[in-house]
């Protein structure tokens, strides 16, 4: 009988990330796990639907048996007993995350048997989670650089709160991901672009304006790009960074209420510190590293200070995987995260 693990859902970050990649890890070592208090410190504690479509997402793929799999649950158990790629669909209903539900199938698909098509609807541009834009072009790359194959297609945009986007994913089986280093940056180039759904393009230009005063961008380097396939109005700005190593995507979500001119500060600043950091890992795509360099049994990158998310991350893995994991801080704003031997 294997042995089930017990999960602190309100340990450390305390958010659905414990959750999706408990998840993830369940269906690539076959361990069962029950997760408690679930986002107990969060204002809506325990499961929400975007939470409750990767739980089920993961149950079909992994012919889970799972209790608990309620709107607001705050404990849950999960058992997987066969994994299956193939051709599904998955709804979350809302602008919950469609990424953060591919986030938690694709290490497990990546070890099926057979070659996978993932159809997800929901939110594409969430500003609490990775938009597609930064799954796209900074997170999947370097999974190809693993010996992944792997395409992803935006099929509508979806905004938050209005959701309604889709995205397609293929996945080819890839039982043994090669170990990376991601440790200089290289030199570097940029670019921006606004996205403008519902909403006048002026938003965008001085959105730009900002971008190209703060980071000295060319105005030629910068567009705005008005969507007609999303369900609801929406403002999303993207600084993209392209250096030799990895291509960083930093973004920033228009809020009702909230100045053009402050959101594109705020992107700002973000891109300013990372550029700052000169280490080739930005902070999200440190979270999202973690657990692809484990299956692999080693890695090793340089990025930003750890958010609470990354440390988190951390201990959930190695709750399923007997992989060390070793975070050296280089200087107050630089650290080296190093997976599997030397560690």
């Amino acid at each position: 009988m294997r042995d089930w693990i017990t999960i602190d859902g309100s340990a450390g970050e305390g958010g659905g990330q414990i959750l999706r990649s408990a998840l993830g890890l369940s269906l690539v070592t076959g361990r069962p796990f029950r997760i408690e208090r679930i986002r107990a410190a969060r204002p809506k504690p325990g499961l929400l639907r975007q939470h409750l479509t990767a739980v089920h997402a993961a149950a079909k793929v992994g012919a889970a048996r799972v209790s608990g799999d309620e709107m607001g649950s705050a404990e849950l158990t999960f058992e997987p007993t066969a994994l299956h790629g193939g051709e599904y669909a998955f709804a979350v209903g809302t602008a919950g995350s469609a990424t953060l539900v591919l986030q938690t199938l694709l290490p497990a698909l990546l070890r099926a048997k057979e070659p996978s098509r993932l159809t997800i609807e929901g939110g594409t541009h969430n500003p609490y989670a990775p938009p597609f834009d930064f799954v796209d072009r900074t997170f999947l790359p370097v999974l190809r650089r693993m010996g992944a194959a792997i395409d992803a297609r935006l099929e509508a945009h979806g905004f938050y709160p209005a959701g309604g986007g889709r995205i397609v994913v293929t996945i080819d089986p890839c039982p043994d991901l090669a170990a990376v280093a991601l440790l200089e940056r290289g030199a570097t180039s940029m670019k921006a672009r606004v996205l403008v759904a519902a909403l006048n393009e002026g938003i965008g230009n001085r959105e730009l304006a900002v971008v190209c005063q703060r980071l000295g961008l060319d105005r030629k380097e910068c567009r705005v790009e008005t969507v007609r396939d999303s369900a609801g109005p929406g403002n999303v700005m993207t600084i993209v960074v392209a250096s030799e190593t990895v291509t960083e995507v930093i973004t920033g979500f228009g809020i009702k209420g909230v100045a053009a001119e402050q959101v594109a500060s705020d992107t700002c600043d973000e891109a300013e510190r990372y550029l700052r950091s000169d280490v080739p890992v930005g902070e999200h795509l440190a979270d999202q590293l973690l657990i692809p360099m484990a299956l692999a049994g080693g890695g090793v990158f340089r990025t930003v200070t750890p958010t609470p998310h990354t440390l988190t991350n951390v201990s959930v893995v190695q709750r399923f995987l007997d992989v060390p994991i070793a975070v050296h801080e280089e200087s107050s704003e630089v650290c080296r995260i190093t997976v599997g031997r030397g560690a």
